[in-house]
């Protein structure tokens, strides 16, 4: 089992800041901005290349949730929202997920 799984599942703890019936949000334990939160579904999704018409509507759920967690941690000047994608791409636990950055001006530079 996945390691986002297995915080979904409570196995593993991690700081939530956000929970529903789809998807779960909760503190980077890696944090590269002041804020840095992980948003994920609770159905385990490999990557954004794993992504179908039967599954999208968890990825809806999310962006629609964003803004409230953002205004919930304070971010009034904007934010990053990225996903990785694949080994080029440096996704680091196969299981989709959202970073939300913010909490400071970030850096244009993206690679």
């Amino acid at each position: 089992m996945c390691l986002f799984c297995q915080i979904v599942k409570g196995e593993i703890p991690s700081t939530k800041v956000y929970e529903d019936e789809k998807i779960l949000a909760f503190r980077d334990i890696n944090p590269q901005a002041p804020t840095h939160i992980l948003i994920v579904p609770k159905e385990h999704i490999s990557s954004a290349d794993e992504i179908t018409p039967e599954n999208s509507g968890v990825v809806s759920a999310i962006f629609e949730k964003v803004p409230q967690i953002a205004r919930a941690e304070g971010l009034k000047n904007g934010y990053r929202l990225l996903t990785n994608c694949g080994e080029d791409g440096c996704q680091s636990v196969k299981h989709l997920h959202f970073h939300l950055l913010g909490g400071k001006k970030l850096t244009e530079r993206m690679g």
